[in-house]
């Protein structure tokens, strides 16, 4: 039940993410390339406060941290720059799909074959965020703004594959920000930034709170949970995200998002409670 709990305060920072992003980005409050930026440095910066009050120390700079700093800039960037494009939700879309897919095949490959019920709860879960995200006639998809969000659905999966291994979650997701913070601040000199006092306020309490923070919750979950399992709860982010949206921003809500959300939480659900039932059978 903690792990539960833990795992669904993980996906509503997730969520958070995606909220705060649109109020500012959105809000004309700061450019997609300035949030990036105080999004990674202000969640570097806390994660390693937390780390010297604890009395700890930063990882080596070894493989395991080059793979998670690198991973996580491809996603923040990815995931900045895409947005300049695509429309919100087909960008979530494209993100959680490729997330899933690739997470599934690596488990499928190096680690535990998904079982039928999983299989089956996860595109359950797919086809409802299919439903809820799926663009209307006449929209048209940015070839590269697509490739982009591919790119940080790849680079998100791996740094979730990347953290099952983590044995000090604090530590290690304080070097993995530290670490990537150089390589998105690289971004200022992509394009020109501006920012707002609101901007940079939302940007640091994303970055600080509900990335830092999350993301290092986030690895202290992810050695308790099976690789499949990790990827199907993720498809509940953008449904939370566009309820939270729909109550915080006033962003429309209809029966479609509805039944959207009942067919992604009965199939992660079901996909969740596979192993359970697995268990019982041993």
């Amino acid at each position: 039940m903690r792990i539960a709990l833990l795992t669904a305060l993980v996906m509503i920072a997730f969520a958070a993410n995606s909220v705060l992003t649109r109020f500012a980005i959105a809000g004309g409050h700061i450019d997609p390339t300035g949030f990036a930026v105080v999004r990674v440095v202000s969640g570097a910066a806390m994660l390693y406060l937390f780390l010297l009050l604890r009395g700890g120390r930063l990882p080596n700079f070894g493989r395991d941290r080059a793979f998670g700093a690198l991973t996580l800039a491809v996603y923040i960037i990815g995931f900045s720059l895409a947005y300049l494009t695509l429309d919100a939700g087909l960008g979530a879309l494209i993100l959680f799909g490729v997330v899933q897919i690739a997470m599934f095949a690596h488990g499928a490959l190096f680690g535990v074959t998904p079982t039928l019920r999983k299989v089956v709860g996860a595109a359950i879960a797919f086809a409802g965020l299919v439903l809820v995200l799926w663009p209307g006639a006449g929209v048209h998809v940015d070839p590269i703004g697509a490739a982009l969000m591919i790119a940080a659905g790849l680079g998100w999966a791996a740094y979730t594959i990347i953290g099952k291994g983590s044995d000090d979650p604090l530590a290690n997701t304080a070097g993995n920000f530290l670490f990537c913070a150089p390589i998105v601040a690289i971004l200022m000199l992509v394009q020109t930034t501006f920012y707002t006092p609101t901007g940079l306020i939302v940007g640091i309490l994303c970055g600080a709170v509900t990335s830092g923070l999350g993301y290092a919750l986030w690895y202290a979950v992810l050695p308790k949970l099976m690789q499949s399992t990790a990827a199907v709860v993720q498809l509940s982010v953008p449904v939370i995200a566009i309820l939270a949206g729909a109550a915080i921003l006033a962003e429309p809500l209809g029966l479609k998002v509805i039944v959207a959300t009942i067919l992604v939480l009965g199939g992660i659900g079901l996909a969740v409670s596979a192993r359970a039932a697995q268990a019982d059978r041993s």
